[in-house]
């Protein structure tokens, strides 16, 4: 599986000293020279670790970026195609049916806490990856072998699998058991990579880096190409992953240290080079899913209430302030930035945990990760952008949600960032104010009395800080909604207890003006001027048949 080395081939420092023992003129008591030969030993074992920990840290994220500035100082070269025909038009169905041999897990034979699987080149992915090892013996490639892998009933010529490499790779490791090696990681297609955390499935995904998402010039996907992974030791509880990016505006060279628990975490360093300018470069950029929800139910029959993989955008500005935006399936792309100077965080979240809401026993939208993104360092100015795409089924990762840098990158311009992510149920930061837990809406108007004009109404509820506290001693009386609309009239405001969930419903109706566009909403719950909650920010487009 390990073919000879590549690159830069490093064995481990020799010692520069030897131990030297000083027999003195009175000798030594047996035990004496016991203990001196065994510190000696003690000593040189000592050495020989320190050496081949060195050597395993030979090859490195500079290594990496040396790489990354070094292509970006040439002419882009888009990859050559090359893959058979026969695996370029598989159907997405056969492709499922080649399957890696589980029994074939690089690094299974060593009995190591982290094990690798590979992806077999085919339909979708047709660009190869190359996939290197770096332990204490240097750095090796690890080369495609048709032999890894069950074909099932897909029927392909031998000669077709000759000159193949791997389309990615997944990381195994103990999470839910220890006697049994989860997939916790995968890293598939251009830069895309996903995680989950103990007792999950995969959902939402992230990517290195995406240029010019749902720009009308069209949106860029940088690529992976080369993949370096340190062997892990007997006991490591952690994989740390080099990989360098590539694209025809920019490169990039980057470092993921991956540590899977309850709560995946992904520490993840980046060097970006830039090609040529860009309009909108997007940091952290996570896809998701959104179909439909309670917010918006679905336009055709379906036996499930709620289909996404995720059902809201969290943001925490760099002042404190906690939004949270519900998501939607726009009828035409749309998009909402939040401006901001040093973001503390944001993320793509599943807030719903409640299995009753979706019904759906066989993809379990439940389990799906929420993932949070955390700065490293201060990104200065810049805004949390969200883009909502139209999905015609749930197949299509119809959400990004990225941070935009408020200065347009600059061919030439290297750019250093750093970021944390976190993959499980709950967000890795939390507002300790009253949180969105339900977000509703219908036609407006008052029950019982003739409708003569449009509005739509809007239903939030809100529970957790103090809101049960405040709910049962006054009834709700000193909690008020404060809404902000940017366009239309807000009418018939009220808050009032929800004792089925502790916490306080919000409703409001807006009557829209006469455009078509959309329009920004916010709300928060306040007593007197003591803020309750985070804001609830939604984006909504009033419909051009307003049929009172």
């Amino acid at each position: 599986m390990i073919d000879g080395p590549v690159g830069d081939f490093r064995r481990p420092h020799r010692m520069t000293h030897d131990c030297i023992l000083t027999i003195p003129h009175a000798v030594p008591s047996s035990s004496r020279r016991a203990r001196t030969v065994a510190g000696c030993v003690r000593l040189a074992v000592g050495l020989l670790a320190l050496a081949s920990a060195h050597a395993a840290l030979a090859f490195g994220f500079n290594d990496v970026a040396v790489r990354a500035k070094q292509l970006a100082a040439k002419p882009y070269q888009a990859p050559a195609d090359t893959l058979p025909r026969e695996l370029r038009e598989l159907r997405y169905d056969q492709y499922r049916e080649i399957r890696f041999k589980s029994d074939q897990a690089y690094w299974r034979k060593e009995k190591l806490p982290f094990e690798l699987g590979f992806f077999h080149e085919g339909s979708y992915y047709d660009q190869p990856v190359k996939i290197n090892e770096v332990s204490p013996a240097g750095v090796r490639e690890i080369r495609f072998d048709p032999r890894l892998f069950d074909y099932g009933p897909v029927k392909l010529d031998p000669k077709q699998l000759r000159n193949l490499g791997f389309a990615g790779f997944r990381v195994h490791y103990p999470m839910n058991t220890p006697k049994y090696k989860d997939e916790v990681v995968v890293f598939l297609g251009a830069s895309y990579f996903r995680g989950i955390g103990k007792g999950q499935v995969y959902g939402l995904s992230a990517r290195g880096l995406a240029i010019d998402t749902a720009l009308n010039s069209g949106e860029e996907f940088p690529r992976f190409t080369d993949f370096w992974i340190e062997r892990p030791a007997a006991g490591a509880k952690e994989l740390t992953i080099y990989a360098l990016l590539n694209s025809r505006r920019a490169t990039g060279a980057y470092r993921f240290v991956i540590k899977p628990g309850s709560d995946t975490v992904v520490d993840v360093k980046a060097q970006v080079y830039m090609r040529e300018n860009v309009s909108k470069l997007a940091i952290a950029p996570l896809t998701s899913m959104f179909f439909f929800g309670e917010n918006q139910p679905a336009s055709a029959l379906d036996f499930r209430p709620e289909v996404h993989d995720s059902d809201g955008l969290s943001v925490q500005s760099g002042t404190g302030e906690w939004i949270w935006r519900p998501l939607a399936n726009p009828p035409k792309l749309r998009s909402q930035r939040f401006a901001d100077d040093g973001p503390r965080g944001f993320g793509l979240l599943q807030r719903d945990r409640n299995p009753d809401h979706y019904q759906d026993d066989g993809v379990f939208y439940e389990k799906r990760p929420s993932v949070w993104v955390e700065p490293t360092h201060d990104w200065g100015e810049g805004a949390v952008e969200l883009v909502e795409l139209s999905a015609n089924d749930e197949t299509f990762d119809n959400i990004v949600a990225f941070w935009r840098p408020a200065v347009a990158p600059q061919a030439g311009q290297e750019l250093a960032f750093g970021y944390r992510l976190t993959w499980g149920a709950q967000p890795a930061a939390a507002s300790p104010l009253a949180r969105v837990v339900a977000t509703r809406t219908g036609i407006g108007g008052i029950v019982g009395q003739p409708r003569k004009y449009f509005s739509w109404r809007f239903v939030v509820d809100f529970a957790g800080g103090e809101l049960a506290r405040l709910g049962h001693s006054t009834a709700g009386a000193t909690v008020e909604p404060v809404i902000r609309a940017s366009r239309g009239r807000v009418e018939i405001a009220s808050a009032r207890p929800l004792a089925s969930i502790d916490g306080v419903r919000a409703m409001f109706d807006v009557v829209p003006d006469a455009s078509n566009a959309p329009i920004e909403l916010q709300l928060t719950l306040q007593s007197g001027e003591r803020l309750l909650s985070e804001t609830w920010a939604y984006q909504w487009t009033p419909p051009v048949d307003r049929a009172v």
